[in-house]
């Protein structure tokens, strides 16, 4: 009776470890398999948590550099550690896997050491690491595996010289000259981390912008805050080979428009173009049907082609490859499990950049709104009128609030900010609401703070802003 289940839920991550946490508080008898040492998969171990904490203490260290005298905080000799800095990270992740496994002992969830494989519709064997196999037997089984990192054809990653966002996270030493092939969130955060550190950082790009999908709005003027950083960009160029010659990476490339050919050198190479869901064959053995981007397809409920086994997170061709996603997708296969109506809103999933401004944006962009042909107003508001931007020298960047012409319902916001990420909230929730413009406008927000943005975007929607 002891390998018998209501729920197993196979992968640990945001996703994954939310689900079976959701699904005990719930009453099912529930198990979580999981590979890797330790629990919180990619996002806690080699993804989000650490890429924030070395976000956060090498904006500090710039600051301290360059801005602290100008405040009148006199500081001298400073000095970067970053063995201490890369420690306190990974003190950082420790405390936080450690966390999950006191919720899983506390919601009584049997976790699950090794690689989980799925035999049938109701078996998961469990591998572990001797390779010894124990089979479970479950109601229900849920896919939170995640993704991994892809490459570019013919570039093989060696996590030494030519690295993943994880290799990237890891750099024993800040390198001389990096160059990173992608110029999207993951690629940009960690451009930001290595220039603020002494790093010259390069970003290629395929396309003629970066972060593709956000508002070009957003894309033009975040491109000239980073390029006033020191970060390199050459766009709308393709990598055509990188190669390791005498612990240096060599990297050719060709601009799209021109043809013209390029040699760069550099000390590391990260490849940043995106990551791809991490499934085996076990699955098309089971018939579990994939789209073409071998991603499984699932239906409203989040089941397979296979009922009562689900799918969630960046594994499913439902919504964008974020954490936050993953977890609303693992609370509503819980609910929808144990007989309840889980939900996600996929037009409300906010996105953010955790850069020095913040960008975050929310529902649709003013491309998406032409390309589906609705007719929509515009309100922007910059920070450069916005009193508590002044005082904490936070200027750069602006709110734009895109709204349906007619009834007045906000569609998308997108925001340059240092307080973005925080920011997004409040529209995310006016959005999931219903809320106009005209809702956000008459509510009353704290002065001075960031959030008065907002207001006056959503103000500027008919032209009446009152401080710019």
């Amino acid at each position: 009776m002891n390998n018998n289940f209501d729920v197993i839920v196979i992968g640990s991550g945001p996703g994954g470890y939310v689900c079976a946490i959701r699904s005990a508080q719930l009453g099912l008898k529930t198990a979580c398999v999981e590979q890797e040492k330790t629990l919180g998969g990619t996002c806690l171990n080699v993804g989000c948590i650490p890429s924030k904490s070395l976000l956060h203490t090498s904006e500090i260290y710039k600051k301290a550099q360059k801005e602290f005298n100008n405040l009148g905080i006199e500081a001298s000799n400073i000095k970067l550690n970053l063995s201490k800095m890369m420690n306190n990270k990974n003190k950082s992740v420790l405390m936080l896997t450690k966390g999950i496994e006191f919720l899983f002992k506390k919601n009584k969830i049997t976790h699950l050491k090794g690689k989980g494989s799925i035999s049938d519709k109701d078996t998961v064997i469990v591998t572990d690491n001797s390779g010894k196999k124990i089979n479970y037997k479950a109601k229900n089984i849920v896919i939170g595996t995640g993704s991994i990192p892809t490459s570019l054809p013919g570039i093989k990653i060696d996590e030494k010289i030519i690295v993943s966002s994880t290799g990237a996270l890891s750099f024993d030493k800040v390198p001389k000259e990096l160059i990173v092939i992608g110029g999207g969130y993951i690629g940009l955060e960690l451009s930001s981390v290595w220039s603020r550190l002494g790093a010259k950082v390069t970003v290629i790009e395929f396309l003629d912008h970066i972060v593709p999908g956000m508002d070009k709005d957003i894309s033009t003027e975040f491109l000239k805050i980073l390029s006033k950083q020191g970060i390199n960009f050459k766009l709308d160029s393709k990598v055509t080979a990188v190669n390791v010659l005498q612990n240096r990476a060599v990297v050719d490339l060709t601009n799209n428009k021109s043809s013209k050919r390029e040699r760069l050198e550099c000390d590391k190479v990260l490849i940043s173009v995106g990551r791809k869901p991490n499934i085996t064959s076990d699955l098309s053995k089971l018939e579990i049907k994939l789209d073409k981007y071998k991603k499984i397809i699932v239906n409203k409920k989040f089941e397979t082609s296979i009922k009562n086994i689900y799918a969630i997170g960046d594994v499913i061709n439902k919504g964008p490859m974020l954490a936050h996603k993953a977890e609303d997708e693992g609370i509503a296969v819980a609910e929808i499990i144990a007989g309840q109506a889980g939900h996600v809103n996929y037009d409300v999933i906010p996105a953010v950049i955790y850069t020095s401004p913040e960008v975050a944006m929310v529902g649709k962009t003013e491309e998406q709104l032409k390309k589906e042909n609705i007719k929509y107003k515009i309100g922007k508001f910059p920070f450069l009128a916005n009193s508590r931007a002044k005082v904490n020298s936070e200027t750069e960047g602006f709110v734009k609030m895109l709204v349906d012409e007619k009834t007045d319902k906000v569609l998308g916001v997108s925001i340059i900010s240092s307080l973005a990420g925080t920011m997004i909230a409040e529209l995310s929730l006016a959005m999931e609401f219903g809320a106009s413009a005209e809702d956000i406008a008459r509510t009353c927000h704290a002065h001075p703070t960031h959030t008065e943005a907002v207001k006056e975007a959503a103000m500027a929607v008919d032209k009446r802003p009152i401080h710019f």
